[in-house]
């Protein structure tokens, strides 16, 4: 439970940093995205992809201040009960706005009573956040008919090409398919940069989110899957491989994975369900500039690079991929 006092510190603060300049690319997904539908609109997607980036550029073309970024480490302590404070303090600050602009509110229990709450007043909600698990498992209980939900993804070539100001070319592909499209790597193209993002999905949306007491064995199942991106897998060869015992917690080490936008898992085509859930999966990745340097066998493999950016093109568009 936190005070209306510190919630309003916060928001101060925060409206400060959406004075700052962001770059202005313009993303593929923002034409699918209308605020004057009567729908919360979830933006999902793995950290650091530009998700708040474009919650602030579409937030600009409105006159709404309602924004609050529940990543805050100053809001930890933020609860279901809170909204109300929140709500107040907003309404003080800058009076009656329709819409409500939220990052990573997955972080607040049952904030989806909330946000239906605010719908039922006539009020718009866009909201991001990187766990796609949790989003949906709430999206499916109190939102359920009420939510239009969206992937983001790091750059697309397309729109790699605007963000660097270069045109379509033989050299320019060549440089997104080794540097692939999160914004600030490819900004100050420093490899520890992205090694930091995996270090921090691991540990906060993996290991201290699902209260795992193995960080060392998750951390190496992910480097081996990420250096094996194209590759056929087993879960019964991955616990053996890991000294697991158990093919369950492979299944729910990589769910736990999957949940981040760190990994993809298809499976083998089949009109049989079972076949498909008995038959070895592929694994592929969310950038090839992530995996390119957390691992050295990806980087000297450029079939997989060409293959992992084929993936992501069609994933971008259609879930359902053998």
């Amino acid at each position: 439970m936190m005070l209306k006092k510190t919630i309003q510190h916060i928001i101060e603060a925060q409206q400060k940093n959406l004075k700052h300049p962001k770059q202005n690319t313009t993303r593929t997904l923002t034409k699918n995205i209308d605020l004057t539908l009567p729908f919360a609109i979830i933006i999902s997607g793995i950290r650091r992809c530009g998700k708040s980036t474009l919650l602030q550029q579409i937030m600009s073309t409105t006159n709404s201040k309602y924004y609050f970024n529940f990543e805050d480490t100053r809001a930890t302590n933020f609860e279901l009960n809170d909204f109300q404070k929140l709500d107040e303090a907003l309404y003080e600050k800058f009076g009656d706005e329709n819409c409500y602009f939220f990052d990573e509110i997955q972080n607040v229990e049952k904030w989806e009573l909330y946000i239906r709450t605010t719908l039922d007043k006539g009020k718009h909600c866009l909201i991001t956040g990187s766990n796609a698990s949790l989003l949906s498992k709430e999206l499916g209980t109190k939102l359920t008919g009420r939510h239009l939900q969206h992937e983001l993804f790091p750059f697309s070539y397309k729109e790699f090409l605007a963000f660097t100001s270069t045109p379509a070319s033989p050299e320019t592909f060549e440089k997104y398919l080794k540097k692939g499209g999160f914004p600030e790597y490819l900004q100050h193209d420093r490899d520890e940069i992205l090694q930091e993002l995996l270090n921090d999905i691991i540990m906060r949306d993996i290991v201290i989110r699902h209260k795992l007491r193995s960080p060392k064995i998750i951390k190496e199942i992910t480097l081996y899957l990420i250096s094996n991106t194209g590759t056929e897998f087993s879960y019964n060869q991955l616990a053996k491989t890991f000294n697991l015992g158990s093919t369950n917690s492979v299944i729910s080490f990589i769910s736990h994975l999957e949940d981040s936008y760190l990994l993809f898992t298809i499976p083998k085509f089949s009109y049989s369900l079972k076949k498909q859930a008995i038959n070895p999966k592929k694994i592929y990745t969310i950038d090839n500039g992530l995996a390119s340097t957390n691992t050295i066998s990806f980087s000297t493999n450029k079939g997989k690079m060409l293959e992992n950016t084929v993936f992501l093109a069609l994933r971008r568009y259609e879930k359902n991929i053998y």
